[in-house]
């Protein structure tokens, strides 16, 4: 579409000699639920690999030992729970005080559908000051936000949602059509100042003022958890980043970009095929290491 641009990518800063885990950063993962643990484990699992000094995970207390025995690095933060296993209303006041001690927090991934989530989502994407990535069920959320766009662009500080068409589609109150999503994600980035990732076959990035297409990635990667790896990677990129003045559309263009090459590896070694969310985890050494 008209108006994209080929920047070069930001490097990450060099890691100096005397650096400790408070210099890069503490990702926060807000996710989860019964039956879809592993989406939070996943996101959390690729902010580790993706270099954040501490990764945090707050999972409705019944799901904390689940999602704990997936990565014995990162921490797990048990969070009011419903019934049926999800984050309870009343979990917002202490989801807010761990995301004031985080870097960055990203929430979605496996948090599932219920009226209080809806709330709990809306209120986080416009009071929380502090960074935040929104995807998967935290879109949804916001779709059915009774405000509509006008909670979209009421950010509470910096935000990156990563919608796929679908969970787009629902953002706009449209079907999904690649056609006009380009330019309606160029829309609203613009007009709700944050930057959007539009998930897909050369997945655009933009801010509303510059739009990129990223050129890594495959088919292969079109599988359940593959957007979870990427919003963990996103926030462990931002966390890195925040304290040497990255914009939010830089960490996302490098995110996208290395989750991409991550795929491109994973299917170099293993076929497209069978490649799964957690063999991109496995490659993101490698990717960091090509790219750097």
């Amino acid at each position: 579409m008209a108006g994209e641009k080929d920047i070069p990518l930001r490097p990450l800063p060099a890691r100096e000699p005397d650096s400790h885990k408070g210099t890069f950063g503490t990702a926060l993962i807000v996710g989860g639920s019964r039956g879809m643990t592993g989406a939070a484990a996943l996101a959390a699992m690729a902010a580790l690999r993706g270099g954040a000094g501490l990764v945090r995970v707050a999972v409705p207390d019944p799901c904390l030992e689940t999602v704990a025995q997936f990565e014995p690095a990162y921490t797990t933060l048990p969070m009011p729970a419903d019934a049926a296993g999800r984050f309870a209303r009343d979990a917002f006041d202490p989801i807010a005080k761990q995301a004031a001690q985080a870097t960055v927090t990203a929430i979605g991934p496996g948090l599932g559908r219920s009226a209080a989530l809806d709330e709990l989502v809306r209120r986080a994407y416009m009071t929380l000051p502090g960074p935040l990535i929104v995807d998967a069920d935290g879109l949804n959320a916001l779709a059915a936000a009774s405000e509509g766009l006008e909670c979209l662009a009421s950010p509470g500080g910096p935000r990156i949602l990563t919608p796929h068409p679908g969970e787009f589609g629902r953002l706009v109150g449209e079907k999904a059509d690649s056609q006009k999503q380009a330019s309606q994600a160029v829309e609203l980035a613009a007009r709700c100042g944050v930057v959007v990732v539009l998930k897909g076959h050369r997945t655009l990035v933009t801010d509303g003022r510059t739009t990129t297409r990223n050129t890594t990635g495959n088919p292969g990667m079109a599988s359940g958890g593959s957007g979870d790896v990427l919003t963990g990677l996103t926030c462990s990129l931002w966390a890195q980043g925040v304290g040497a003045g990255w914009t939010p559309f830089e960490v996302a263009r490098l995110a996208v970009y290395l989750h991409g090459l991550a795929g491109d590896l994973a299917a170099e070694s293993l076929g497209q095929i069978s490649l799964i969310a957690d063999d991109l985890i496995r490659f993101l050494p490698e990717a960091f290491r090509r790219f750097g």
